[in-house]
Formats: structure tokens, sequence, C-alpha cells
């Protein structure tokens, strides 16, 4: 736990904080205690946050809610400087692979509707036939693609513009195709290979079944519904979403090689907008529904708030309903979180990524509370969730929920300042500073414990 003297000198460093929306009743001295210790972890010479949105889910109702750090950092103090803009309730950031889960919401919308079957051959809907060459009698389906088993690889790149359409990239003898793209030893359904390609593929599928541009079908079926304040494309964002949407950061050295530097200055990396306006996707107006959906970037490109992702949570915990209405089928979202792969722990059965994934669902994470298996994500244990998490561009966020004893922890990190890589957690495949993050949090805003 963080020594008091630290906290209180982190909360010092921060100055001017948001108010806390405490919506769940609970002790202030464990609110308190909270705030001062994610303070600290923010400010941690070892590892700096250029922001941090937390919140906490209870029980079904969020139980906490605050936000640390700068969504824009000054670029100077002259005149026609930015000034910097503090991080608030309403804050969006772009989530990273977070965005796959949100990804496979949509699609099981489309999968109730019968617009899609999870193991239908693919090739059905992309309108042409995609096979691994070196196993070409075996069909791909959405859910190899959607559980990382599809044998399909990111090495030959997992994104192109408007002007490339999927089928250049992935038939074999087309103007773009590289085998790099598939794996040889490992047909689909055999192996775990983490694959952001995959999810490119599903919302380009999602285009062609339903005619409509992935980030606006995505409003269709995700956003609207909830009430969001969120999306896939900064220039289309709705209500004052791009004036509150944070620029991610990383502490990085100014020569040529741009290295990770705690002593440097923070380098936007992207979803700077301060000195011009958000763009639509290059080619945008011939854009085509059902080609090519990775230039809106259903793999990782959603932006939304902290306390929007938790309405999303929530839904979830409640079998599928917000504000009365029924979205999900409770038995979809049922399906979603069942287990389709585990790892065998020697790899014979997948690429865990150095610990980092040990058990999926249905475009979700999930971790057993498990310490054998480093799976355990709060010191001490109890805290047993499905979700994701995101890295991407500085970006460091976290989403994991205990949909049976509906609790949850949502945490999204604007940039850091040491590479996350080497600041490695003490009993996790995590970073030290998300142990901390969730450690604090499931303690004093779910189980309520005072030192």
């Amino acid at each position: 736990m963080v020594h008091r003297r630290d906290a209180l000198l982190g909360l010092a460093l921060l100055g001017a904080m948001q108010p806390l929306a405490a919506l769940a009743k609970g002790k202030g001295d464990d609110f308190a205690r909270l705030d001062a210790e994610l303070a600290a972890v923010v400010n941690n010479p070892a590892c700096e946050l250029a922001s941090l949105s937390v919140v906490a889910v209870r029980k079904g109702r969020i139980a906490y809610e605050r936000q640390f750090g700068r969504r824009f950092i000054s670029k100077g103090s002259g005149n026609g400087a930015a000034p910097d803009k503090p991080v608030d309730r309403r804050t969006l950031f772009r989530i990273a692979s977070i965005s796959k889960t949100m990804t496979m919401l949509g699609l099981l919308r489309l999968v109730e509707a019968g617009k899609v079957d999870l193991d239908a051959d693919v090739s059905r809907y992309l309108g042409f036939q995609l096979r691994n060459p070196h196993f070409p009698d075996r069909a791909i389906t959405l859910r190899h693609l959607v559980t990382h088993r599809s044998s399909l690889r990111d090495e030959a790149g997992y994104s192109w513009g408007v002007d490339t359409a999927l089928k250049d990239v992935l038939a074999p003898g087309a103007r773009l195709y590289q085998d790099a793209t598939w794996a040889s030893n490992a047909g689909p359904g055999d192996y775990f290979t983490y694959c952001n390609l995959g999810w490119g593929i599903t919302g380009t599928i999602m285009e062609a079944v339903t005619g409509e541009r992935f980030d606006r079908l995505q409003q269709r079926l995700l956003i609207q519904p909830l009430g969001l304040t969120a999306g896939y494309n900064p220039a289309e964002l709705p209500g004052d979403g791009l004036a509150n949407l944070a620029t991610l950061y990383r502490k990085r050295s100014t020569d040529d090689d741009a290295k990770w530097d705690p002593a440097g200055p923070w380098v936007p990396q992207v979803d700077d907008y301060s000195s011009k306006p958000a763009a639509e996707p290059a080619g945008l107006d011939h854009y085509v529904p059902g080609v090519n959906a990775t230039p809106f970037s259903p793999t990782g490109g959603m932006r939304i708030s902290a306390h929007d992702m938790a309405v999303v949570m929530l839904a979830l915990m409640h079998g599928g309903v917000h504000a009365g209405k029924r979205i999900w089928k409770q038995a979809s979202l049922d399906q979603m979180f069942t287990r389709q792969w585990t790892f065998d722990g020697h790899g014979g059965n997948g690429d865990s990524l150095d610990g980092l994934f040990n058990a999926w669902g249905l475009g979700n994470e999930q971790w057993p509370d498990d310490p054998a298996t480093r799976t355990r994500v709060v010191e001490g244990g109890g805290f047993a969730p499905a979700g994701h998490l995101g890295d991407a561009y500085g970006v460091q966020t976290l989403f994991m929920a205990d949909l049976k004893k509906k609790n949850g922890i949502i945490a999204l990190v604007g940039g850091t300042s040491t590479d996350p890589l080497a600041y490695k957690g003490q009993y996790s495949s995590l970073a030290r500073f998300q142990e901390q993050i969730l450690t604090s949090t499931f303690r004093r805003a779910i189980l309520m414990q005072q030192a």
C-alpha cells in the first residue's frame, strides 16, 4: 500500500482535480484514501501518468468515479499556446483494444437479428474465399476471428486506406498478398495468437451484411441505444465529444530514435487537435461498405469516456437491459462470456504473449484469479473478471467486470513516462501501475476495506 506521506505529496503535485462522484453509499475515508493512493500512482516518478480516469462498479451500481491529470498538455507558455486542459468525467479516450469487445457487442446484435452466423464460413459474407493457403480445405468462421484462432497473423499489416480492398490483401495472387499473413504451423481453430487483422475483417463483415459504414453502424447498434457519447471517427463525434477528447502521450526523447525517456517532454501521439480540426479518413467520399472497414479501426479506434464505458458494463451486468429496454438477450451474453480457449501452460495450443493471455471468450479476455498462471489482477485475490486490455499510442486501458458479483473496474491512462514493459507488475502480467490502480480501487471502492 502507498505510504500516506507519498500519497499526500501526490495530491499536492496534482493540483486542481475534479470533484469526487460517489454514487453508492460508502465511507468517506475509503474514498479519500483511494483519491490519495491513485494520485500517488499518477505522480510516481518511476512511471508518471499523463492522465487517469477511473470508475468502480459495486453490486451493479457506480460506486466511485475520479479523474486525474490532463487531457491536453500545453506545448509552451507563449502567446497563442493552447492551455493545459484537465481530465473530467466527460473526457473521451481512444480505448485501444477494448474496442474489440465493443465491436463484439455490435456483432452480437447482428447475430441475434440473424444477419450472421458465428460458425459459418466467412467467405459467404466477404464475397471472396478466405482461406489459409496452408490449410485450404478448412473454413474460417467469425468464432475463429473473435477468439484469435483464425490462423491469421499481423506480420504483413492489419490496417489499410480506403483505396485498398481486403480482397487485395487476403486473396492469393492479389496485388498486396503476402504469405506472412498466414500461419503455416496451425490451421483455423488450432492455435491462439492475438491478431488485430481478424477484427478488421469482422468489422468488414458487419458492413457487408448491413450495407452500413462501420462507424455509423456502431452508432446504431451500440452507441445510440445506450445513450453514449462515443465513436470511431473523431470528425463525427456527437455533441461536445471532440472538445473533450484526450490527446494521448508518451514521454520521449527528442532525437530521431524517439525512445522512451522519463526525463523527456510529453509528446503527443494521437488525437491532438489543438492546432487543426479532426479530419475524415482520406478518401471517405468514395468509401464502399463491406470492402475494408479498417480505416475506422474496429480493432482499436473507439473513443469513449470511462463513465460511458461503465454504462456498457452495467448493461452487461443487468442481463443486456439498459434503462428498461432490452439491448441483448441474456443467452447471447452468456455465449459471449463462455470460455472458448484456455492456455495449456506450455504453448501447445497458443501463444500467451509472455503470460498476458490465458483465457478467452468471444471478444473478451478472462482472468481466473489464479496466482499460478499470473491471472490474479488484484493483490491478495478476490476479483475474477472478464473484459479487455488496451495498449496503443501511449494509452493503457482496462475494462474488467465480474458479471456474477456485479463488480467492475475501468481505468483509462492517457500516457506514461516510462515504457510499461519496463515497469512490470509484481504478481501479474500487467504493468505495476495497473496492479496498483486495480488493487486500491478494488479494496476501497468495492470491498470498502479500510487500512
